[in-house]
């Protein structure tokens, strides 16, 4: 026996065997693995590793939650970005519709796996025939009597034991949440059997405290089962109870062979599951004590018969391997062991067979190698589905967010090249429209002057034909102040009409043509600045009415003093003799006595006696003749003397016949003068003083309607520059306005590279931290 376990020893690398040759009696010592380059987390983890095999899969199963709550944390928050920037409506489409709904649903997910994970643990079933023992080695790893065991068929169902934080045994039937109260392992087997529905196919759940057993603690879950030989509905069983299993434990009878029951029922198994990890305990191994001479040729047969089934049958172990999951145990013994070391006695206590120490540690190779095989599987088959998958979620996370990222990136290229293009748009306006408007002034300057020009020009012209005008003025005359009241008006408004006509036929041609070249020099100057859709449109955008000069000559108020004299005046007399010599406005100042208001020079005491004195001012020859011509009349009228001396004068030089002729002739035209004096000569006379009274206050505005034409021809060229000018202004607005958007889409755009090369960068970090699962956990021993 020494020298068969000395052999078996050299299986597990950490674990050395040595044997006392005197009394067979073994120990453990555990090789120290190299920690040097480990950091304290990873010590720590080693060390609860080291402690128990099953705590690789507690870690693991942290590690892996931890992995998932924050790729979980990661998708929710790259599902709220890419929903953001999906709504963005001031960008273009940085991603799409499916991308949010595949992240969207990542999340539920991954959601549920993290639910799933948090109830994963290890699993491991037991089968074998009717009291082979199956809860006896149940009882035996768990150190306490859990299960109800002894002779005959105990266990009349499934039998799933998982620990519970709580101090109190329960149980919890299928498809019931009540609990029941368990104590004693007599009320478990009590309870099991009052239960009239429980069939070989039931699942019981026995809820047992963690603080009573250890090997709950570690998320192991043990399933007992009714023997395999009490029913032939093992393909319900396998479907319900072994598809999740990480170990299988087939509990044999060591005094007899491996029966064809139990091989079919793992044939089943084979067959549903990919390379089920099989243990086979031969149990009451402890009989083997009473023929000490044939036990190891027992022991090779049995061997030889299991490596077979598992090597050559079911395949699922190579030959090397098979010594490493067959064992030779007694539970019973062990279990009595181990509660009586649980109640302070010895283990060797009570009545055991010989080599009692050989098969307890037999039990104890047979938990190390169970626990590390169901550790290893179970994180193996429960985690690296989730792991793979988590993996390619963190993958394709990537991916979008590195496609948003490039997405978001060629986005900004493009707003800044809009946004220079528009800058550079808008200097060129502004310098071309400072350009334009000095240009511009330029020809209104020139147009206004030569408009200025033409009319004043124009309007002299036609102040010289002014006579030609109202003779064409036909109304009826009557010298009446009524009816030369009305004469008056409309003559004005006749006046007033045709000088604006006759400019209109002078002046309006050539100004509004040459406005209207200007304008469209203006346009045609405009028009690049402003958009293309635009410039087809400036036409309506700024209308070109026909321009027509104002004149606004007023002759009612211009000529509202008019005074005419309509008075018979004799040609020869001698009013209008004055008349003819100084003209109406000295005449009436000579006759008014002009003498009062002629300055008479006043003497001043000269210098010297030998120099006459200066007069004060000058005297005009005009003023001079007036006074002449004054001082005769007044001579004349003073004294008929001067009458007669004159009378007497011409009479004596030429005699009194040519004196009476004279006088007859006078008398003659004095009488046809008389009675040609009518309405027409009125009318005539009334014209002919309009016409020079007219005249000289038309000569008074010439400058003021040329100035007026002037200024109506700049407010039409001013209007029509400013209405252009507020067309570039709407241009440079919108320029402008697309500035400030692409800067607004420029920040954002930054903002959401850096939030996608954060998340792309995350989906990174977390593809790193499966790996080290990977490597870690799931490469573990291949």
């Amino acid at each position: 026996m020494c020298s068969v376990r000395k052999k078996r020893a050299k299986v597990h690398p950490r674990l050395l065997i040595t044997t006392r040759p005197s009394s067979c009696a073994m120990s453990l010592v555990f090789l120290r693995p190299n920690t040097s380059a480990i950091g304290k987390k990873d010590k720590r983890l080693m060390a609860e590793v080291n402690a128990s095999p099953l705590k690789h899969f507690v870690t693991a199963k942290k590690k892996i939650n931890g992995i998932f709550e924050q790729l979980g944390a990661y998708i929710k928050e790259s599902s709220a970005f890419l929903e953001e920037t999906y709504s963005n409506e001031e960008l273009d489409p940085v991603t799409t519709e499916e991308q949010v709904a595949e992240v969207r649903g990542y999340l539920s997910k991954v959601a549920g796996i993290g639910e799933v994970l948090s109830r994963r643990h290890m699993k491991v079933v037991f089968f074998g025939r009717t009291s082979n023992g199956k809860s006896s080695v149940i009882n035996a790893m768990l150190w306490d009597k859990v299960l109800p065991s002894g002779i005959g068929h105990t266990t009349n169902c499934f039998l799933r034991v998982e620990g519970t934080d709580g101090n109190d045994a329960f149980l919890l039937t299928e498809g019931s949440e009540e609990r029941k109260s368990v104590k004693t392992v007599n009320q478990l087997a009590h309870a099991l059997h009052q239960d009239e529905d429980l069939d070989a196919g039931s699942l019981v759940c026995v809820m047992w405290p963690k603080g009573k057993c250890a090997l709950l603690r570690d998320d192991l879950v043990l399933v007992d089962s009714p023997g395999i030989d009490v029913t032939t509905e093992l393909d319900s069983w396998i479907d319900k109870f072994c598809l999740d299993a990480d170990v299988f434990v087939l509990v044999a009878n060591s005094e007899s062979t491996l029966m064809q029951t139990e091989k079919s029922f793992f044939h089943k198994v084979n067959e549903r599951l990919s390379s089920p990890n099989i243990f086979i305990l031969n149990n009451r191994w402890d009989a083997s004590a009473s023929e000490p001479e044939y036990m190891e040729e027992v022991r090779r047969q049995h061997m030889d018969r299991c490596t077979s089934f598992l090597v050559d049958e079911l395949g699922v172990v190579d030959r090397a391997q098979a010594s490493d999951r067959i064992f030779f145990v007694s539970a019973k013994e062990v279990l009595q062991a181990r509660v009586q070391k649980a109640q302070g006695m010895p283990e060797a206590g009570g009545a055991l067979a010989e080599g009692f120490q050989a098969r307890m540690f037999e039990f104890q190779n047979f938990e190390r190698r169970f626990e590390e095989c169901i550790s290893q599987s179970a994180v193996k088959t429960k985690f690296e589905q989730h792991t793979v998958r988590a993996k390619q979620i963190s993958e394709a996370l990537r991916l979008i967010m590195d496609s948003v990222h490039v997405a978001a990136q060629e986005q900004r290229i493009h707003c800044m090249e809009t946004k220079e293009e528009r800058e550079d748009r808008l200097e060129f306006i502004d310098k071309q429209l400072d350009l334009l408007t000095l240009d511009c002034k330029g020809k209104i300057k020139n147009i206004t002057e030569e408009v200025e020009k033409q009319v004043s020009n124009a309007m002299a012209e036609e102040i010289r034909r002014l006579h030609v005008l109202v003779d064409d003025f036909h109304m009826d005359f009557h010298p009446s102040q009524v009816v030369l009241k009305v004469y008056k008006n409309e003559l004005h408004r006749h006046i007033e009409e045709g000088l604006g006509r006759n400019m209109s036929e002078r002046c309006s041609n050539a100004i509004t043509s040459a406005l209207q070249n200007t304008q469209t020099e203006m346009i045609d100057g405009l028009k690049p600045l402003l958009p293309l859709s635009v410039r087809e449109q400036v036409d309506k955008m700024v209308p070109r009415q026909c321009f027509s000069l104002s004149y606004d000559l007023n002759c009612d108020k211009l000529c509202s003093d008019f005074q005419e004299d309509i008075g018979f005046h004799f040609s020869l007399g001698w009013t209008m003799l004055v008349n003819r010599f100084l003209g109406p406005k000295n005449t009436r100042r000579a006759l008014m006595g002009y003498n009062d208001q002629v300055p008479r020079p006043m003497a001043i005491t000269p210098v010297s006696t030998a120099m006459p004195p200066f007069p004060q001012g000058s005297v005009t020859q005009e003023e001079l003749m007036v006074s002449m011509v004054t001082g005769l009349a007044s001579l004349t009228s003073r004294t008929s003397m001067g009458i007669i001396v004159v009378g007497g004068v011409i009479w004596k030089a030429v005699g009194w016949r040519l004196i009476a002729l004279s006088v007859g002739l006078y008398g003659l035209l004095y009488v046809y003068e008389r009675l040609t004096w009518t309405t027409k000569a009125k009318e005539r006379a009334f014209k002919r003083q309009f016409v020079d009274y007219a005249s000289e206050k038309l000569q008074l505005i010439v400058s003021y309607t040329g100035s007026n034409c002037s200024h109506q021809v700049q407010q039409e060229l001013a209007g029509t520059f400013a209405q252009l000018c507020q067309q570039v202004d709407v241009t440079r607005q919108q320029l402008e306005d697309e500035i400030q958007d692409m800067n607004r889409k420029i920040e954002q755009l930054d903002s959401l590279q850096s939030k996608a090369k954060l998340l792309r960068n995350k989906a990174g970090w977390l593809d790193s931290e499966l790996n080290m699962f990977t490597q870690q956990y799931l490469q573990q021993g291949r």
